[in-house]
């Protein structure tokens, strides 16, 4: 976003727009909007309901924020949408990569486009953004670039200069501004009767663990990579095990191992069972995912793929020969199997 500094005032409209549908042909009845950089009501989001968040990783919690906007939406007869910002704000305070981004960008907006909401609205992160006090928030990009009918927020939301607006504040602005104020509360995670709050820094934690399953249970739902497969070296065909390798986003901190995975590809899924790490064996080299789908055969190169962790099998290792790396792999193919099979991997 391009402020002034000064006052806090946006200059004149001249921020991009981008009709795409993430990863996928637009459909003929329904395209999502995602709005990058907007300095008006983004064309076929002016009025909505908006939900304000970072929204990563998309858990629990954030899902009842979404379902909440999509269902005033209805009622109100008007579009919904999100509004969340890049680079993610601990990135810009601290450096790029520093968090572990649980859904980049395009993850998130597929995310969301399965959800029912209608567009994602792109802010940018930067110094004049992060300086701008909590009522110029409101007035600058709600009222004036968005002229939200309605907002709908986390109960933990906070937004403005040194995050001093809090979701008190943003009701008493939507009083005074014109626009309704909804505030959710605390979504406990599926967590064997403990009391905790879904939380996108638990399932981190939980993923750089290896504990697909713990993340699993935080988020309500796997967590997932997307990505175009890309060439390799197809060391895994030359083994009987031919792979699906894609580059993870560079801030990816999973736990470098072998897990039991579903890969989307198109409108099928498949079981399989997946490395993620620097193939020790071989060349120790940059942080890959390779997946070998079981019952498939074909060819996926320059195709989106989403491989879904659901369960941890082992870290990963450096084997003396192929035979033994091989032997391996068929103990891994079986304890996939097992995993996939139990009733809390569906």
């Amino acid at each position: 976003m391009q402020f002034s500094a000064e006052s806090g005032a946006l200059p004149a409209p001249a921020w991009r727009l981008t009709i795409w549908v993430p990863l996928a042909e637009p459909s003929a009845s329904e395209k999502f909007i995602v709005a990058v950089d907007r300095a008006v009501p983004p064309p076929g989001l002016a009025g909505a309901v908006v939900a304000i968040g970072n929204f990563d990783g998309v858990h629990r919690g954030h899902l009842a924020v979404i379902k909440r906007a999509v269902a005033l939406a209805q009622e109100l007869k008007c579009p919904s949408a999100v509004l969340t910002f890049e680079p993610h704000p601990t990135d810009f305070f601290k450096g790029p990569n520093t968090i572990f981004r649980l859904t980049p960008r395009d993850a998130k907006a597929r995310a969301l486009e399965q959800l029912g909401i209608e567009g994602m609205i792109v802010a940018t992160f930067d110094k004049v953004l992060a300086t701008l006090p909590a009522e110029a928030f409101t007035v600058e990009i709600l009222v004036r670039c968005l002229k939200v009918r309605a907002v709908v927020a986390g109960y933990d939301f906070h937004f403005g200069a040194g995050r001093s607006g809090s979701p008190a504040i943003l009701k008493e602005a939507g009083k005074r501004h014109g626009f309704a104020v909804e505030i959710v509360e605390r979504v406990l995670a599926d967590t064997a009767g403990v009391n905790e709050a879904a939380s996108s820094t638990a399932a981190r934690a939980a993923l750089q663990a290896g504990d697909a399953e713990r993340a699993m249970r935080l988020l309500g739902h796997p967590f997932a990579i997307l990505g175009k497969v890309i060439h390799g070296q197809e060391l895994g065909r030359t083994l009987g095990f031919p792979t699906v390798n894609l580059l993870p986003d560079p801030s990816c901190r999973l736990r470098h191992g072998i897990y039991a995975v579903r890969v989307v590809v198109g409108t099928k899924t498949y079981d399989g069972v997946a490395s993620y790490g620097r193939r020790p064996t071989f060349d120790n080299g940059r942080a890959l995912l390779e997946a070998f789908l079981f019952d498939f055969s074909g060819d996926l190169y320059g195709e989106t793929v989403e491989v879904l962790f659901i369960g941890w099998i082992r870290a990963e290792a450096k084997y003396d020969s192929l035979a033994a790396l091989i032997a391996q792999m068929l103990r891994d193919e079986t304890r996939a199997k097992e995993i996939l099979r139990a009733p809390s991997a569906n």
